[in-house]
């Protein structure tokens, strides 16, 4: 598997900008998770140089995604790996700040009702008991690669993944549909609305709705190239016919033949364009003894972004809502 990412680096003076401005929101609002400091981000962000904003810019290449570098996190003041997500407190609260920062530069952050209480980040950490579901709280299980909340329509169209700690190296997987060869006839079947893609185990209300699960493209011919949605292991493939199933198959098989595997350094933030890749993460150990893999993620939405089909607006999303930090 391939180990190379495109990689922009931060330098320090824009490092000492970001951490320094993310300071001054946590003294002032006390909490990353106040609506205040949420309704503070987009003004805040308005003053930031014009470097920073340059370092953000768009995904620009067809592997979908790039590693941003140069913040650093000093490991004793973050304190043990928690073991579960519930748990976390204010540990790691700077770099909440810091990562909607980020967030607010290219976008506008996102949080869901029914995941981790609301949040606008997200702290993954392998949890007991969820060694093997397929979200990322387990660990001994290769994490199917998928596009991020890939049942709902309302879904991120770019993921960031800020590392605090990674002492295994374990590997974030990554793969751009933009870098698969597939045949004419498949791209045809694949974007056919055959298979529902029905909510994962992190939406147990989701997963409780009573709406009917609606088929949904799995390709989509956009403005910009081929995008996709993507999340085998909550799409229930055997429903559907057989030209269909041999088609996924094969995107399956180009998918892992273009996977390239990303270890996280602490401080390395992960831009993944949403549209493009499907990320995973190769199965590790977990210790449970606050030195575990530790990662923030933080789901950003794009204003006028037209990379989906229309044919999304009408979809329930299994009455999920996302709620988006403050007014585009």
């Amino acid at each position: 598997m391939p180990t190379a990412a495109p990689v922009r680096r931060l330098d320090a003076g824009h490092v000492t900008e970001l951490t320094a401005v993310a300071a001054e929101l946590l003294d002032l609002h006390a909490s990353a998770t106040s609506p205040a400091l949420l309704a503070d981000l987009a003004p805040v962000c308005r003053r930031l140089s014009p470097g920073l904003r340059e370092a953000l810019r768009p995904v620009e290449t067809a592997d979908g995604l790039f590693v941003l570098r140069g913040l650093r996190v000093d490991d004793a003041e973050l304190g043990p790996t928690p073991g579960h997500w519930s748990t976390v407190g204010r540990a790691g609260a700077r770099w909440d700040t810091v990562l909607l920062l980020l967030s607010t530069l290219m976008g506008t952050p996102i949080a869901w009702d029914g995941q981790q209480d609301g949040r606008f980040v997200h702290n993954i950490v392998p949890s007991p008991g969820q060694e093997t579901v397929q979200i990322g709280a387990s660990s001994s299980v290769l994490l199917t690669p998928h596009t991020e909340d890939a049942f709902h329509p309302g879904r991120a169209h770019l993921l960031l993944l800020c590392c605090m700690r990674n002492p295994g190296r374990v590997a974030t997987t990554a793969a751009s549909i933009r870098r698969t060869r597939l045949s004419d006839d498949d791209l045809a079947e694949l974007a056919l609305p055959v298979a529902p893609i029905l909510p994962d185990d992190a939406y147990p209300d989701a997963q409780r709705f009573g709406g009917r699960p609606a088929p949904v493209p799995t390709l989509h011919a956009g403005e910009d190239g081929l995008s996709l949605r993507f999340d085998p292991a909550y799409t229930p493939v055997e429903e559907a016919g057989e030209s269909w199933r041999a088609a996924y198959g094969r995107l399956e098989d180009e998918l892992a033949r273009v996977s390239v595997a990303v270890s996280l350094e602490p401080g390395d933030v992960l831009v993944v364009d949403n549209d493009m890749v499907v990320h995973g993460r190769v199965p590790f150990t977990a210790r449970y003894d606050g030195t575990d893999r530790w990662l923030k993620r933080a789901s950003v939405r794009v204003p006028g972004r037209r990379t989906r089909p229309a044919s999304e607006a009408a979809e329930h999303g299994y009455g999920q809502a996302a709620i988006e930090a403050f007014a585009s």
